[in-house]
């Protein structure tokens, strides 16, 4: 075996972890060193498909995905990960299912479980709903298994609800820790997590809150900076500033994307709907007012058209710490005169960064196998040996 994946073993088996049959839906409700843990099996098993080595780990069992917003890297990631753990694929299709005719969460939840391992879930263009949604699967499913109808309680992964954006922050974790060598390298690292103009409305806020909701757990010197009035949850920001507190970093909000870009070591430029128009936003989709969306949505990209200046250039790459800064994007980015008019950020700049985005969105399948594994296996410390040596084994 590779001297990595010995020592990630390793390292790995010392590290405690309590997710065994639990769900996963934000990041902060889980301590550091569970973290720690994701990120090491995520290169684990990075490695080992690397070095086309099988990290399959079930016999049998479903995967079951719910997307109730549009997805590809997400979606894909889902399935790819299932599908190197040994689990079967199945996308439940809210249009094609009984929940078209009214079928309640509660019997959906145990109707589509019985031989289910794992349940993905994103549900995030609803402010206040996602998370919600998701706990109501989990006591769903906690009900069914209670009383005996299913054999054992599938744990849900968070693909991205209204509050955080788990997946993609910790495979954006992974992506750093790789870049600048360790975790522990990442203390005192300037991140500008910063509005950008897009010419869209509504887009979730789970990815700048998950970047600050785990970026300030690690010591890092986190910048949040939006126009007035683009504000995110307030209790996701005040969450940060605490942990910043706690972990040694720092926390800062400005309404000047010059002054997060200033000798930032990471710039991450992407554009969200503010926090009360997506609340206004999901009032007025629970009573279906056409009308009052087509208003709002006209307001909120005339609001947008005020900050087409907060754009990803390359005079604000300038301002950062230079050629060592590292540009970082969820994906799809909105990109100027390539996929829009005017957008998050310069065709310049992005093509100067596109093989880097796409490595750090290749993190993603192994942070969901990771979690998909750490949920579902008692001893995951064994079953990680176990796998390694039947690798070593089988290319000897």
């Amino acid at each position: 075996m590779s001297s990595q994946i010995a020592y990630n073993l390793r390292a790995f088996q010392t590290l405690k972890t309590d997710l065994f049959r639990q769900d996963f839906l934000l990041t902060w409700e889980h301590p550091e060193e569970e973290l720690k843990a994701i990120l090491n099996l995520a290169e684990t098993f990075k490695l080992m498909h690397q070095a086309g080595q099988s990290f399959k780990s079930f016999d049998t069992g479903l995967a079951i995905s719910i997307f109730r917003d549009n997805s590809t890297r997400t979606r894909f990631s889902f399935a790819s990960a299932a599908n190197a753990l040994g689990l079967g694929l199945s996308d439940l299709d809210e249009q094609k299912s009984q929940v078209a005719h009214g079928e309640t969460v509660r019997e959906t939840a145990n109707m589509i479980s019985f031989l289910t391992e794992v349940i993905g879930i994103r549900d995030d263009m609803f402010l206040g709903e996602g998370h919600t949604y998701m706990q109501e699967v989990g006591a769903a499913l906690s009900d069914g298994a209670e009383h005996g109808v299913l054999h054992r309680r599938p744990s849900i992964v968070n693909l991205q609800c209204d509050i955080d954006h788990p997946t993609q922050a910790l495979a954006d974790l992974c992506w750093l820790r790789e870049h600048f060598g360790s975790v522990k390298n990442l203390k005192g690292k300037k991140i500008a997590m910063t509005w950008a103009y897009s010419p869209s409305y509504g887009k979730p806020l789970s990815v700048p809150q998950g970047i600050i909701g785990l970026m300030t757990r690690f010591g890092m010197d986190v910048r949040l900076a939006h126009p007035q009035g683009y504000d995110l949850i307030p209790e996701v920001v005040e969450l940060a500033g605490k942990q910043a507190a706690e972990s040694g970093g720092k926390f800062k909000v400005t309404t000047s994307m010059d002054e997060a870009f200033a000798d930032a070591d990471i710039v991450y430029p992407k554009s969200w709907a503010p926090y009360h128009v997506m609340e206004q936003r999901t009032r007025l989709l629970k009573v279906s007012d056409k009308e009052g969306l087509k208003h709002l949505e006209k307001d909120c990209l005339a609001n947008n058209a005020k900050h087409t200046d907060w754009e990803c250039t390359r005079a604000k790459m300038n301002l950062t710490a230079g050629q060592k800064a590292l540009y970082m994007h969820c994906l799809p980015a909105d990109i100027t005169d390539v996929s829009c008019k005017a957008g998050e950020v310069s065709a310049e700049v992005f093509e100067q960064y596109r093989i880097p985005t796409y490595n750090e969105a290749s993190y993603k399948p192994f942070v969901i196998s990771a979690l998909m594994f750490l949920t579902r296996m008692k001893d995951p410390g064994a079953k990680l040996e176990m796998l390694v040596n039947r690798a070593q084994n089988l290319y000897l």
